[in-house]
């Protein structure tokens, strides 16, 4: 997966999450995996990343996710480059949630541990990108 690459198809919603198949990173996944379709309706990806390995990831996508959506590996150097390193346990990503334009301009940029208004944002944030 190359973010480059999504972006040329449009805006691309990259959300760190702190652990695969933990209640609320369960609850945010299945909330993601709910609008994604109105999301590619807008013309955007959606891309979650943890610190977790890829064969957790590859599980929790088809399980949790429903296969609706790539999850891919956040090592330390990217999880530094977003700057969502969790304080707490630096071994974590933080659950932040990005809307990226596909010129590269980051236009959205949400941190909360509580994963209920993530999606509702970022989609908030897709849909003015649209103009709609």
């Amino acid at each position: 997966m190359n973010l480059a690459q999504k972006l040329k198809q449009g805006p691309v919603v990259l959300y760190f999450f702190p652990k695969a198949n933990t209640g609320t990173c369960d609850l945010e996944a299945h909330l993601f995996s709910e609008k994604t379709d109105d999301f590619k309706k807008l013309g955007a990806s959606v891309i979650g990343m943890s610190a977790d390995n890829q064969a957790v990831l590859q599980d929790f996508s088809t399980l949790k996710c429903g296969g609706k959506f790539p999850v891919a590996t956040a090592n330390a150097s990217v999880r530094k480059a977003y700057d969502v390193v969790l304080q707490q346990k630096p071994e974590f990503a933080n659950r932040t949630s990005y809307v990226i334009a596909p010129d590269g301009r980051i236009v959205m940029e949400y941190t909360n541990l509580d994963p209920s208004e993530h999606v509702q944002r970022a989609l908030a944030a897709v849909k003015s990108l649209k103009g709609k």
